[in-house]
């Protein structure tokens, strides 16, 4: 099990970034967080499998919605997240 946090950056405040993100994490076997940073950036924790972690970003990236909504994002790889249960919206 792997966990990354990704920074989306572009016009991804205000135009359903995260609940996107939450609907589409239900097709994958992942946990983890998204939310909106001040700085106008939105942040993700997600873990799982090194291959779902990788799909699910790829399908967030390129084949969703909000692809257009992403200017550029950075990821890094962090900490597991034990005690993390399911993918939720935190405010």
């Amino acid at each position: 099990m792997i966990a990354k946090r990704v920074v989306f950056k572009g016009s991804v405040q205000g135009v359903g970034f995260r609940y996107t993100t939450k609907d589409l994490a239900r097709g994958y076997d992942l946990i983890g967080t998204v939310k909106n940073l001040p700085d106008g950036t939105v942040e993700m924790i997600v873990g799982g499998e090194a291959a779902e972690v990788a799909a699910f970003i790829g399908e967030l990236t390129v084949d969703s919605s909000l692809a257009y909504h992403i200017g550029s994002f950075t990821e890094e790889e962090i900490a597991t997240l034990p005690d993390l249960k399911g993918f939720s919206i935190v405010s």
